[in-house]
């Protein structure tokens, strides 16, 4: 059985998670796609697919809803597991996951999260610094990452994947 990790990450959290994930699964047979690089990844030959991507500007990158969107059918064959960085919490939080993933996705995963967020400001372009400043406040107001939500997935990996084998 083979697990796909499709995302995309704009300043490296996303990418974060998938590391973890990567790392977490080295005894599988598993590929990852970024969609920033490979924009339409053939994922009928996996079984299990997880995805991943974060929020900007109160909406996940285009290219992470497009391919949920082209290959929803593809995907409801599978074990789907969805996951979102993004700075907010809560019922907001909620709001925007609900948002990025099609509603058919979020019934079928066998995992959904919330992996909180990271605010890199060194990674920032001129005004998404000033724009996250001026939104969130002082270095020490950015929100972190969920580490019980990263922990959460990495147990739910092990409970779904070794049945798949």
């Amino acid at each position: 059985m083979k697990t796909a990790i499709v995302y995309m990450s704009k300043h490296g959290t996303t990418a974060k998670i998938v590391k973890i994930i990567s790392e977490h699964l080295t005894h599988q047979s598993y590929d990852v796609f970024n969609l920033r690089n490979d924009k339409t990844p053939d994922i009928s030959g996996y079984d299990f697919v997880i995805i991943g991507g974060s929020i900007h500007a109160g909406m996940i990158q285009k290219r992470v809803k497009q391919f949920c969107i082209n290959n929803t059918i593809i995907l409801l064959d599978k074990k789907v597991g969805l996951f979102l960085c993004c700075m907010e919490v809560g019922e907001k939080a909620n709001e925007q996951f609900n948002n990025a993933f099609p509603a058919e996705l979020r019934e079928h995963a066998f995992y959904t999260g919330l992996m909180g967020g990271e605010c890199l400001t060194d990674k920032m372009n001129f005004f998404e610094r000033n724009l996250v400043r001026m939104v969130v406040g002082g270095p020490e107001k950015y929100p972190k990452m969920n580490d019980n939500a990263i922990n959460t997935l990495l147990k739910e990996l092990d409970e779904y994947i070794p049945k798949l084998n």
